[in-house]
């Protein structure tokens, strides 16, 4: 049997960590906050700027940054009274490219 060369090995995958994995999954399930993880993909920003771009309220974006955080996939950073997001490590950047690097080789492939 051939081994398939992209398969990645997966550690034993428990009731406890399928239920996380499930979690982090819904949270990405949402297009404003995967729209939010890549905008500060590059940079930090702060709120306002997120909803300037979005054309969203502060009061939204806020909400969906709290979902970010709650899951581990941002980080925030407080100067003075502004508060400034960023991606929380790299493996949200992973996931994140290889999402868009999957999405964009099916619509090629279609």
């Amino acid at each position: 049997m051939e081994k398939d060369q992209n398969r990645i090995s997966i550690p034993y995958m428990d009731e406890r960590r399928a239920d996380k994995l499930a979690q982090l999954f819904r949270a990405l399930g949402d297009a404003t906050r995967v729209k939010i993880l890549f905008l500060i993909s590059d940079s930090e920003m702060c709120v306002s700027e997120v909803a300037a771009l979005l054309h969203m309220t502060e009061a939204a974006v806020s909400h969906q940054f709290r979902v970010l955080r709650m899951n581990g996939l941002v980080k925030r950073k407080r100067y003075g009274k502004m508060i400034y997001y960023k991606l929380n490590d790299f493996h949200v950047n992973a996931i994140m490219a290889q999402g868009f690097e999957h999405i964009c080789e099916k619509e090629e492939s279609s």
